[in-house]
């Protein structure tokens, strides 16, 4: 109803001279005058509202899309410049995307081969991947061990286990991961000792932080140069957006 009123307001004010609009001037009888124009005028002409309501729609788009790349620029540092994340991609590549995930999230499982696919056919892109556990347990032990591999082996054997983690259906247990590690052929001993590390925690309780900063309530979600993204999106929408963004620059 509160966006119907607006748009009617917003219709109202395209239809009639800007006279017309100062009500206060006008006599009681006068208004009941105007009132009655204003709603033949709209049922005769009902297409006026979807047209004020899609205009009301796309100045409320553009609204928070400017919100949304404020939030980026505020938060940049904390986006592009933490040394706790691993990156992948093109290190020299002149565009980033951030992804927050969570290997538990069906949308985040769906998303990897895009993003795999857009780095790969665009040639110069970085990646920068942050752990968002928010569904439950599992989600949180996944990006642990993750994150754990990643203090204890490295890049290269992150993003082998991030891979395989994303791949995973199933549940996801201390045994499991361990069993993951030896696959890898990772010290699973050393990995599974610093799940539970201060390191560990700080970094994930940071991205969280991070996250709500950004207003971003759920996975995947992606930052594309300046842009701010909540949600699935295929290859191609996700091509166009890097397009766009090269084309701010």
């Amino acid at each position: 109803m509160r966006r119907l009123v607006s748009a009617l307001a917003l219709s109202c004010a395209v239809a009639l001279p800007v006279q017309a609009l100062d009500l206060e001037s006008l006599s009681e009888s006068d208004r009941a005058a105007f009132r009655a124009e204003i709603r033949a005028y709209l049922l005769d002409n009902p297409e006026v509202l979807l047209e004020a309501m899609q205009v009301l729609e796309g100045r409320e788009a553009e609204a928070r899309a400017a919100a949304d790349r404020t939030l980026v620029e505020v938060n940049r540092a904390a986006l592009m410049e933490d040394e706790d994340d691993w990156r992948g991609g093109n290190p020299d590549g002149d565009m980033t995307i951030v992804e927050f995930v969570d290997y538990r999230c069906g949308y985040c499982k769906r998303a990897q081969p895009e993003i795999t696919g857009l780095i790969e056919d665009d040639g110069s892109i970085v990646l920068i991947r942050k752990e968002l556990p928010i569904l439950g347990e599992d989600s949180v032990l996944a990006s642990r061990f993750a994150i754990a591999t990643k203090l204890v082996a490295g890049e290269e054997a992150y993003a082998g286990v991030s891979d395989a983690l994303m791949a995973l259906r199933g549940g996801i247990s201390e045994d499991s991961l361990t069993q993951m590690a030896n696959t890898f052929g990772l010290d699973a001993d050393a990995i599974m000792a610093e799940i539970d590390s201060d390191a560990v925690s700080k970094i994930i309780a940071e991205n969280h932080l991070l996250a709500q900063r950004l207003q971003i309530q759920g996975t995947p979600a992606f930052v594309v140069g300046g842009e701010l993204l909540r949600g699935y999106l295929p290859q191609e929408q996700m091509a166009a957006i890097v397009d766009q963004e090269r084309a701010r620059d």
